[in-house]
Parts: structure tokens; C-alpha cells; sequence
């Protein structure tokens, strides 16, 4: 089992590295139960905490405690990636909604390149040629494949670990970080008015989609629809800054 790899070669003393993991079990128990509110049924809880123990592992092995983090907050950001790393490994998701999400991001890109403005939903459905209800059903089965990483805004094909690195960053990493922040913080402030609403509500106060439907006056099926457009609307811009930033 996972749980009873044996820790030694870590940085540190074997002895060390055993307590930060026993330590912090309850951590990955708790970052997977977080994670499964917002993944389909039949993604099962042990298979999370099977997978982010590994990050744990690896969180022990690899980290200082001179690089400005405490080792909850960096072991949180391994164990969530080892999660979403095997998720992606075991992807239930069909691919025609894969191909139907790079879709959407392409028609939002082309709409608000030739407007320059927020793409409307009614655009970006006529864009791809289909009826609006239509659209908003692709937006909702991408919705339900979103797992709510860094790859939901970048693309399958991007390493979150290559833009934001987990060991001892350096000056030139830190200036990275600030400038991806700095970028996320203006994409955001790009989207329309209700989309900012329903990501702050429930990035940022964690509410259900059940609770931001019930304050905006809407199904929780429009919620999602929603947060769905603005990560895709998120994921193009963004992916426009990253060419930038790597010269690709």
C-alpha cells in the first residue's frame, strides 16, 4: 500500500520525514473529501486519499523549511496535484467533451479578437455554428469534467509545476509567480460582471452551486453553465499570456 512506502533517502532523517507525514494524514484525508463535492459520484474517496498520500510523501521528501512556506501549505499544493494528476490518468471524461471544450475556448478567442469585448453566449453559440441550448448543454458537460486546477485555465497540455515551481523558487521564480498572478488578476477582471460574481463566490467563499443559484435568482444548472464559460473565457486569455511568457 501507498501508506506504507517506506521514506527512506528523504531530505532530512527518515525519522523526520515519518512525522511530517503522520502528521499531516488527516490533511489528505480532508483535501479529498474537498475535492469529491465537485467531481462525479463515482470517484471514490479512498482512490483520492490513496493518490494525494503519495504527494505527501513526496511533499516530505522534498521540502525545506527555509523556503518560506510551511509544510501544510506546500504539502497541500502536492497532495491536491498528486490527486488531479491520477485523475487525469483515469479520466472518465468522453472525449468529444474534451474536443467540444477546446472548441469553445477557440470561438470565444475568435469572437472577442474580431468584437474586442466579452464574447455573449448567443456569439460563441453562433460561432460554432449551434443553438444556444445546445451550447449551454456543452457547457455544462465541460462543467462536469472540470477539475478545477491550474490545468482547467491552461490545457491539459500545460505543467502547473512549470509556472509555479514547488521547491525553493528563486528571485527570477518569484518574478514569475507575481507576473502569472498579476495576469490571472487582470484575465479576472476582464470577465463580465456575473461571471466574476459566481468565480468569487465560489472560489472565494466556497458557497455551492445550489447557494450562488439561490442569490442570483437562477437554476444551479445556469450556475454551472457559468463557471464554465468564465474558465474558459479565463483559459483563453491566459493561455495568450503564456505564449507570451515562453516565447511558444
Amino acid at each position: 500500500m501507498t501508506t506504507h512506502r517506506s521514506l527512506t533517502g528523504y531530505s532530512g532523517t527518515a525519522d523526520q520525514s515519518e512525522q511530517l507525514v503522520t502528521a499531516n494524514l488527516e490533511l489528505v484525508r480532508r483535501i479529498a473529501h474537498h475535492l469529491a463535492a465537485r467531481l462525479p459520484a463515482s470517484v471514490q474517496i479512498e482512490d483520492l486519499v490513496q493518490s494525494g498520500m503519495i504527494g505527501l510523501i513526496e511533499a516530505s521528501r522534498q521540502f525545506h523549511s527555509g523556503q518560506g512556506a510551511t509544510f501544510a501549505t506546500y504539502a497541500g499544493i502536492r497532495i491536491r496535484g498528486a490527486m488531479i494528476d491520477e485523475l487525469r490518468r483515469s479520466d472518465w471524461t468522453p472525449r468529444s467533451v474534451h474536443r467540444n471544450s477546446r472548441r469553445i475556448a477557440e470561438a470565444i478567442q475568435q469572437v472577442e479578437s474580431r468584437e474586442g469585448r466579452a464574447a455573449a453566449d448567443r456569439e460563441i453559440a453562433s460561432e460554432l455554428g449551434i443553438a444556444l441550448d445546445d451550447y449551454h448543454t456543452m457547457l455544462q458537460d465541460s462543467a462536469n469534467a472540470q477539475i478545477l486546477g491550474l490545468e482547467d485555465l491552461f490545457g491539459e497540455d500545460t505543467d502547473p509545476d512549470r509556472l509555479l515551481p514547488g521547491g525553493g523558487p528563486g528571485p527570477g521564480e518569484h518574478f514569475e509567480l507575481d507576473r502569472l498572478r498579476d495576469a490571472l488578476a487582470q484575465a479576472l477582471a476582464g470577465l463580465p460582471e456575473k461571471e466574476r460574481l459566481v468565480l468569487a463566490l465560489y472560489y472565494d467563499e466556497e458557497l455551492n452551486l445550489r447557494e450562488i443559484g439561490a442569490i442570483l435568482g437562477v437554476t444551479e444548472s445556469r450556475v454551472s453553465q457559468i463557471r464554465s464559460q468564465a474558465l474558459h473565457r479565463l483559459r483563453v486569455r491566459l493561455n495568450e499570456w503564456i505564449q507570451v511568457a515562453t516565447g511558444s
